[in-house]
């Protein structure tokens, strides 16, 4: 391990790190690969909300695109952060908390498990890049059959991100949690990006 990660992993300790983002922003697979670096656990929304027990239910609400009522994402979220296997290891959530509303109860129930959140990496996509993205995926076939993959959906999925996940994000940024990172270059080069910018971050505020 360089001294650069484990200078992050040092300020990280037990904490947390949310990676948001519009759809096909890479959050999922900045997400694993800081799971890696930093032994932690990878909490997906998007991931646990496809394998709920009525995905009946699930399924409609994304195949319209428009994010899952804030009640319902809670209750099925917040338990995870609890999990006795998770107590000794940093927690990287991915599409976690997009509606604004969630973002406090999530972050206080993530201090209450011993995984206060240390920071919030913003993945910034283009809507160029994005629909672009979503060609190649569809083209690729690489994303499975995804109720929410569907171009008409995409442009709600879009939409909802500018309305409900917008406030979100300044809401982290008054925080001073918020760090930006440019999600179009190629994955090694984000993943150069978001390193950086977590090390000046833990430069700059204290070790819990």
């Amino acid at each position: 391990m360089n001294d650069e990660i484990k200078k992050i992993a040092s300020w990280l300790g037990h904490g947390s790190i949310n990676v948001i983002g519009c759809p096909f922003s890479g959050k999922d697979t900045q997400g694993e690969i800081l799971v890696k670096l930093f032994n932690g656990v990878l909490i997906g929304g998007g991931d646990i909300l496809r394998s709920h027990n009525d995905p009946g239910k699930i399924e409609r609400i994304m195949a319209e695109g428009e994010l899952i009522p804030s009640d319902f994402f809670l209750s099925l979220m917040l338990p995870y952060f609890s999990k006795p296997e998770f107590k000794d290891k940093p927690l990287i959530l991915s599409s976690v908390g997009r509606s604004h509303g969630e973002e406090k109860t999530i972050m206080q129930h993530l201090t209450d498990s011993g995984h206060p959140m240390k920071a919030v990496v913003l993945l910034k996509l283009t809507e160029a890049d994005v629909w672009r993205r979503f060609h190649a995926a569809q083209a690729d076939h690489d994303r499975g059959n995804r109720a929410d993959d569907q171009a008409g959906v995409l442009k709600t999925r879009l939409e909802e991100f500018k309305e409900k996940t917008t406030p979100v994000i300044e809401f982290y940024r008054e925080k001073g949690l918020l760090i930006v990172v440019d999600g179009a270059p190629a994955t090694n080069i984000v993943t150069k990006e978001i390193l950086y910018a977590l090390s000046t971050l833990a430069q700059a505020l204290p070790i819990d």
